[in-house]
């Protein structure tokens, strides 16, 4: 865009002084809820995003597999998915929050290799109304990052980040276990499923897809699978644990999901091929 200067991340360096390798992903537009004045709390306005991803991708160049990089489609329907459900206050919490998400250690059921650093740039163009472009860059490290966890009967929850009026919670179910039916009176949440063999409701529900749970809407996950599965949510405020309130299903059974796909179509790969092999 003609007066926006052009994306420069740093260069990053391993410990043994080689650069490391970057992914970019450039002009991620999406409307959303973006900061605190009355009129910017109720109309959705466009916040592009940039994002470089440092990390080392020698053993995808040689063994050809999605797990040892980052698939760049599926992390695009993430942020897309970060930006629109977290209804920001401020470009300094956007930016924080995308920065934990993409230096967060991976799961194992979606294997990817680990980011080192990241840089990211927030920019609201219609802010000022064309006066001037607003935008700010921040650049965070893996390893100045902590992640608080929160052991459950159905696995655990990486806090991931939380800000002023939302929290932002990888949920992680064991093999086996279930995140029984329960209802939010306080919260709103907006949860997108990573892992690929959860039941949502009751029924298989594929990666990829969002939910937007009302207040008083009874839901529910299982795993039925041998490998622990993942759900990103986002809460609205952050989690209030007296407001997770476990409740029997229906009589006339748990409702279904309606849910919107966040990650591109995906077309099979050749049987037998290293790609076909990753999650």
């Amino acid at each position: 865009m003609t007066g926006e200067p052009p994306f420069h991340p740093p260069v990053v360096t391993s410990p043994q002084g080689r650069p490391l390798d970057v992914i970019e992903l450039r002009g991620l537009t999406v409307d959303c809820i973006v900061g605190v004045f009355n009129r910017e709390r109720f109309a959705a306005q466009p916040l592009r995003l940039d994002v470089a991803l440092f990390l080392d991708t020698r053993s995808a160049a040689t063994g050809g597999r999605l797990a040892n990089t980052v698939n760049y489609g599926r992390l695009t329907g993430e942020l897309r998915f970060l930006l629109e459900a977290c209804r920001f206050e401020l470009l300094e919490s956007a930016a924080e929050a995308v920065c934990r998400y993409v230096l967060a250690p991976p799961t194992g059921d979606v294997p990817r290799a680990q980011v080192y650093a990241a840089t990211v740039r927030v920019t609201k163009p219609q802010a000022l109304g064309g006066m001037a472009v607003p935008s700010l860059q921040i650049h965070r490290t893996s390893e100045e990052m902590e992640y608080a966890r929160e052991d459950k009967p159905f696995g655990r929850v990486d806090i991931i980040h939380e800000g002023a009026g939302y929290g932002v919670y990888r949920l992680r179910v064991r093999p086996g276990g279930t995140i029984p039916t329960h209802v939010h009176q306080q919260m709103e949440e907006s949860e997108l499923v990573l892992g690929p063999g959860l039941l949502l409701q009751g029924k298989p529900v594929e990666r990829g897809m969002a939910f937007h749970w009302p207040r008083g809407f009874p839901h529910r996950y299982d795993n039925p699978t041998a490998t622990e599965q993942t759900v990103l949510c986002v809460d609205r405020p952050r989690f209030i644990p007296t407001d997770e309130v476990e409740t029997e299903p229906p009589a006339e059974g748990l409702a279904p999901a309606t849910g919107f796909s966040y990650y591109p179509l995906e077309a099979p790969v050749a049987p037998g091929s290293p790609a076909e092999r990753s999650p």
